[in-house]
């Protein structure tokens, strides 16, 4: 496991198209508040964090409407080798008028897009999520 955020969205990506509900990750404090962020957003159902054989994992519970997940698709922006970093006025652009969220690192910490752009805070853009 090279990058843990790619790891970790990708996780919630293939359990949802599988439409598995229920979801263990290994613990990373950043992992954690990028979860409590897609509860926020409406993408997951809960997180949790447990021990399993002595260690810490998060368990996650994936939102479903209907029988079909809520999470249709995701898209890594910002990975290891290419850091994408945006101004709050471009983060509209980004999303694309409301058609995707993107999730974004900021120095006040792991945030939704909409919420940056309000509160005037660029910052790294992790992924897009739809």
């Amino acid at each position: 496991m090279n990058y843990k955020i790619s790891d970790f969205i990708i996780r919630i990506k293939n359990a949802s198209m599988v439409r598995r509900r229920k979801i263990t990750v290994p613990y990373a404090k950043e992992l954690k508040e990028i979860g409590s962020v897609l509860v926020k957003g409406g993408f997951l159902e809960s997180i949790k964090e447990e021990k399993t054989e002595g260690k810490k994992v998060l368990e996650l519970i994936v939102q479903f409407d209907k029988r079909s997940p809520v999470l249709s698709d995701v898209e890594i922006i910002s990975k290891p080798s290419l850091r994408i970093y945006t101004s709050a006025k471009n983060i509209p652009e980004i999303q694309r008028k409301g058609m995707t969220t993107v999730v974004i690192s900021t120095s006040k910490g792991i945030m939704m897009g909409n919420e940056a752009y309000k509160k005037g805070i660029g910052g790294e853009v992790l992924f897009k999520i739809w």
